[in-house]
Formats: structure tokens, C-alpha cells, sequence
């Protein structure tokens, strides 16, 4: 059996305006090698982009891997660490009885993803000391500026 390449990936999302214009940003690193991708929409959220982050990082990965990723959204790394994400796909992405899950679309993709790559979902700081997440921000937040002007 390979050995799965350990990567390492940092994202952030942004929004001007929830919903409003926004934007993503990703790091992947994988040993001596970083890479940059960023996106974004005209009109969407912030959890929306930073779902976005995530599976736009995981998605340009071109074989299964381990993943260490770092994020600042509590909504990704809880859904994901406490398992909400998987109780909603099995309630028929219902939160509860009465509330639907938002985003079952970006989840549904993160929970396939994550059956191809092991995932380990940390959280960081936003906004703090953590230079990977504050490039990430600005990667997002110029991603979203593009959309602003239009």
C-alpha cells in the first residue's frame, strides 16, 4: 500500500455584506511547496466561502491524501469535529425537526471529499498571529473585492 503524502492547508473565507460579495482563500502546503488559490462569488455568505475554501483546497489535491487543515470558522470545524455534518446528511439535512441545515450542497461535497483524504480539522484564531490565516484573509478579501465594483 502507498504512503499518503501528508499535506497542509489553511483557509478563510469573506464577505462584504452577509450575503453580499465574497471571496476564499487557500494555502496548500506539501513539503517545500506552497501554493495559492483563491475564488469568490457575486452574491453568497460567509460560511459559503469558507466552505468554498475548504473544498477548493482539497479538491486540487490529485491524490488521496493525510490533510492537516486550519481554519478560523468554528461552523466548519464543528460541523466536521463534532459531527454535525454527517447527522444532518443522514436527518435529509434537517438540523433539527424543524430547521433545515443551510449549505447541504457545500457540506454533501466536504463529507465526499473527506472520504477520499483524511481530514483533520483545526481551528485557529482569526485575525490574530497565525500568518498562514491572515494571508488566507487576504486572499479571500481581494477575491471578494473583485466582485464589489461590478
Amino acid at each position: 500500500m502507498q504512503k499518503r503524502k501528508k499535506v497542509t492547508i489553511y483557509t478563510d473565507g469573506a464577505c462584504s455584506g452577509n450575503p453580499g460579495p465574497g471571496g476564499y482563500g487557500v494555502i496548500l502546503q506539501y513539503g517545500e511547496f506552497e501554493k495559492e488559490i483563491s475564488g469568490g462569488e457575486p452574491e453568497t455568505t460567509n460560511n459559503r466561502m469558507e466552505l468554498m475554501g475548504v473544498i477548493t483546497g482539497l479538491s486540487a489535491l490529485k491524490e488521496p491524501c493525510d490533510v492537516t487543515l486550519y481554519t478560523d470558522s468554528q461552523y466548519i470545524v464543528n460541523g466536521m469535529n463534532q459531527g454535525w455534518a454527517e447527522k444532518w446528511q443522514k436527518n435529509g439535512w434537517m438540523r433539527n425537526k424543524k430547521e433545515p441545515a443551510l449549505n447541504p450542497d457545500l457540506w454533501e461535497r466536504l463529507l465526499t471529499l473527506c472520504k477520499t483524504h483524511r481530514v483533520t480539522f483545526h481551528w485557529v484564531k482569526g485575525h490574530a498571529d497565525n500568518p498562514y490565516n491572515n494571508r488566507c484573509d487576504a486572499l479571500a478579501v481581494a477575491a471578494a473585492q473583485k466582485y464589489k465594483s461590478r
